[in-house]
């Protein structure tokens, strides 16, 4: 990780790691350290898929995760999922406790984005926002969107 940061010259602070639920409870003792090495140097890290594994409380503040990612399978039942929705509302409120960012992932209807939005989630991914792009049209797209002295065109 170091020796990419140095060959790229890229500010450790620009970067976020994001990683499974799973992967930080495989072996959570060596993952801190790990991370806590990362985290020294400014590194920014993310629980993707929570909600699926089965993570102590106690090691997620000890993370000091920046970003908490709620898995797709919470969302997809909104609103009409009453036991889903008290699930995503209780994990919007422990992260905001925890001073992270909440992304919802899988958000497919403007009737899940509004809901979200409610519920006072931050940000949001899923097919409703947009789908797959290619590295090409990601550049072709945000090239249209900006001019070279970053002016809005």
């Amino acid at each position: 990780m170091l020796s990419a940061l140095h060959d790229t010259g890229l500010d450790a602070q620009l970067l976020e790691l994001e990683l499974t639920e799973g992967t930080l409870m495989d072996d959570a003792r060596a993952t801190l350290v790990t991370l806590e090495q990362l985290r020294g140097i400014g590194v920014h890290l993310s629980i993707d898929d929570f909600g699926t594994g089965y993570s102590s409380m106690n090691y997620l503040k000890r993370f000091d995760v920046r970003t908490l990612k709620i898995d797709k399978s919470f969302i997809s039942g909104l609103p009409q999922d009453t036991e889903n929705a008290a699930i995503t509302r209780a994990i919007i409120a422990m992260a905001h406790g925890l001073r992270m960012v909440v992304v919802a992932e899988g958000v497919e209807t403007g009737e899940q984005l509004l809901l979200l939005e409610q519920y006072g989630c931050d940000m949001a991914q899923g097919y409703h926002l947009g789908h797959p792009s290619s590295p090409e049209s990601i550049t072709l797209m945000l090239g249209k969107q900006y001019a070279p002295n970053g002016a809005a065109c």
